[in-house]
């Protein structure tokens, strides 16, 4: 097999500036356009060789040269980058746009499927050309030339308005900030928090701490601030970010949610679907908005009363414990903490000493070698955007190199806020041969290393960590070798998050956790009591958690399903009906969640963040096949990498599904797993 090489392969960061940009995407556009002019003028019946290879090669230079520049404004944003980066982004977009209503290209594609030439390709290539139709049609193939040059209008504004709204919630987080130099406003907060607040005021020259809206900060506020004034402001500064009620109007993101809201209805009423929501599940396993609508309102019955129940418990702590009578929002974070603390002896602070860094990255790389037999190892000498960032070759069991991935862990000034998984570059075999290894981006926002001491994780950033590699683990073990079906390309949407909450599980469990803890001082793996203390704690308020999850999905899916162009729903109207319906926790009436709710507004999760509670149900029921077999066996972990990891998006998920599970899901693990079958306790 000839292999490029990886190293070759990979973008030099240093390279890239601000304003070459431009003059960059300019070339790359007009070489993919005059070799799009080859390839239609070219003679004969349409085929595999003639069609999709070339395409396929224009397809991954765009990856190569676009795909940087879009992931520099995530973790590298500065003014100039992101204004040379947004105008490029509009040619782009013009660009896939006139791809899906090229009439030449369609119908190249649509006498390929027609032909004998297509009973004689493979089941990938098959769903290669199956999926290209089908988004040549989603793409405004079948309108007329006006209608057609009304969509390339939406699709571009559109793509303004995604990226305004992101860098928006970008500068909103970045602009507030508090300087404290009385050390007792800060009581409460552990030694380490303090640490992260003081170098935060260093970083800007400035005295005593320095609390910001990065999650690192307003999370260790939120838990532990005994000042309730305190927690109330940060609480506060952080749920009116990027709207009309925040100190900072500049970065007001209302204007375009309703016009982002307007045309998407437009775009889909085009394509002749009733609403967004069903122009959205095209594309996905689900099969009606209905059914989307049902299954999230299905949950919602199961979790309210035991989340009802929770809060009530916790409304009674607060006030007997606490002294707090009137239990508010800004409270909850901070009270949770300190029953969880009581009725489990357990805290996040407890567990950070056994979660350093360098071991549990180790353990996480233990755990995949035992369940997929391969091997991590870093390797130096990359290009890397930032100091922190490093990178590490995926070996086969062989030792070859088959795959790369960068891990970018801690939260800083310019960069993006939460998690995430994208590709640097998609497995693929180039028509002459050489197999091009995948190689993706991970990307989290862990509470930085405070001096030179090593960084030590909370649980929760544990199993984000797991998540996010789940992610990669679908990009870089996929055997496709085509773009547009390799790795996570061509998943649906609602399955693609299996294999990342599927990972999240070995945080829970013993075996998993003998492997990534080990007390940073002493080494001492995670204690009995400890471990018992943590089991209990993944069912502690899991129906309040649950009920927040689906007040989001339905939300977002109500939003885009009944979206009434005559006489829109008000977002503050819509968010309160939702709420009557799921919620048992009502924030303030300045919250405004949906202003930074970048997942929908600015990601790929319109009219499908469903998608996580969905893909859930699949990866607890996956998971429960290890819970049967062992949680590390490698026979059931080579079966989950060779049917769920291995086929990319060249299968039906539920296909797979079903030929690993060896039955169609059920909703009892997750259910399980999130404590919802359990009776509320009544204490």
């Amino acid at each position: 097999m000839q292999i490029a090489s990886l190293k070759n392969q990979l973008p030099d960061f240093n390279a890239l500036q601000a304003d070459q940009i431009e003059s960059v995407i300019d070339q790359l556009l007009a070489t993919s356009r005059a070799a799009l002019a080859r390839l239609l003028a070219s003679d004969g019946s349409p085929s595999w060789q003639n069609l999709v290879e070339p395409l396929e090669k224009i397809d991954q230079q765009f990856e190569r040269i676009w795909g940087p520049i879009g992931h520099l404004d995530s973790v590298r944003n500065a003014d100039d980058w992101h204004e040379a980066y947004d105008v490029s982004m509009q040619k782009v977009t013009e660009y896939y746009t006139e791809l899906g209503q090229n009439a030449a290209l369609f119908a190249r594609f649509d006498g390929l499927a027609n032909s004998e030439v297509y009973a004689r390709l493979n089941l990938a290539q098959k769903k290669v050309v199956d999926n290209a139709l089908r988004d040549f049609r989603l793409s405004g193939i079948d309108l007329p030339a006006e209608q057609q040059s009304e969509f390339k209008r939406i699709s571009q504004r559109l793509s303004q308005l995604s990226s305004q709204f992101g860098n928006h919630v970008l500068k909103a987080t970045q602009a507030w900030s508090k300087q404290i130099l009385d050390p007792n406003e800060l009581a409460g907060l552990p030694e380490s928090a303090m640490g992260l607040l003081a170098q935060y005021a260093q970083q800007k020259q400035l005295e005593g701490w320095r609390v910001t809206l990065d999650f690192p900060s307003y999370l260790a506020v939120m838990t532990h601030a005994d000042q309730r004034e305190l927690r109330e402001e940060v609480y506060r500064a952080f749920a009116t970010r990027a709207s009309e009620q925040s100190v900072y109007p500049e970065y007001d993101n209302s204007a375009l949610i309703e016009e982002i809201r307007q045309l998407r209805q437009q775009k889909a009423a085009l394509l002749g679907f009733k609403s967004y929501a069903d122009y959205s599940i095209a594309t996905k396993m689900v099969e009606s908005t209905d059914q989307v609508i049902g299954f999230l309102r299905d949950l919602g019955r199961k979790a309210k009363p035991q989340a009802q129940a929770e809060l009530d418990r916790l409304k009674r702590f607060a006030k007997t414990e606490l002294g707090i009578n009137d239990l508010q929002p800004w409270d909850i974070t901070y009270a949770s903490e300190k029953l969880k603390q009581k009725t489990l002896s357990l805290s996040q602070e407890q567990l950070k000493p056994y979660f350093p860094v360098e071991h549990t990255l180790g353990g996480l790389f233990k755990i995949v070698e035992q369940l997929f037999g391969i091997k991590v190892a870093q390797k130096t000498g990359v290009s890397v955007w930032h100091q922190d960032v490093r990178f590490y070759e995926v070996h086969s069991s062989t030792g070859e190199v088959m795959a790369g991935f960068y891990l970018d862990l801690y939260a800083r000034e310019n960069k993006r806020g939460g998690a995430w998984m994208d590709v640097v570059q998609s497995r693929w075999r180039h028509p002459e041969g050489a197999l091009h290894m995948p190689v993706a981006y991970l990307v989290c926002n862990f509470t930085p290393p405070i001096g030179d001491q090593q960084a030590c994780l909370t649980h929760d950033e544990v199993t984000t960590l797991f998540h996010e590699f789940g992610h990669g683990l679908h990009h870089m073990l996929t055997e496709m070798e085509h773009l547009t079906i390799s790795g996570i390309a061509g998943v649906p949407w609602d399955a693609v998050e299996l294999p990342s909450q599927f990972m999240e599980n070995f945080c829970w469990e013993r075996e998993g956790l003998d492997l990534i803890s080990a007390h940073n001082e002493t080494g001492e793996p995670l204690p009995d009591a400890l471990f018992e203390s943590l089991k209990q704690s993944r069912h502690f308020q899991s129906a309040m958690m649950l009920a927040r999850q689906l007040e989001f999905s339905l939300f977002d899916f109500l939003l885009h399903a009944d979206y009434d162009s005559g006489q829109p729903e008000a977002l503050a109207d819509l968010i309160a009906r939702v709420r009557q319906e799921v919620a048992v926790v009502f924030p303030p009436s300045y919250h405004r969640f949906a202003h930074s709710f970048s997942h929908i507004f600015a990601g790929g999760y319109a009219a499908g963040y469903f998608s996580y509670k969905w893909a859930e149900v699949l990866s607890a029921d996956a998971f429960s096949l290890f819970e049967e077999t062992g949680v590390l066996n490698q026979q059931t972990g080579f079966k989950f990498k060779n049917t769920i990891l291995a086929a990319g998006g060249s299968v039906d998920p539920m296909v797979l599904f079903k030929a690993f599970r060896g039955r169609e899901p059920q909703i009892d693990a997750l259910l399980r797993h999130s404590g919802i079958l359990s009776q509320p306790s009544a204490a």
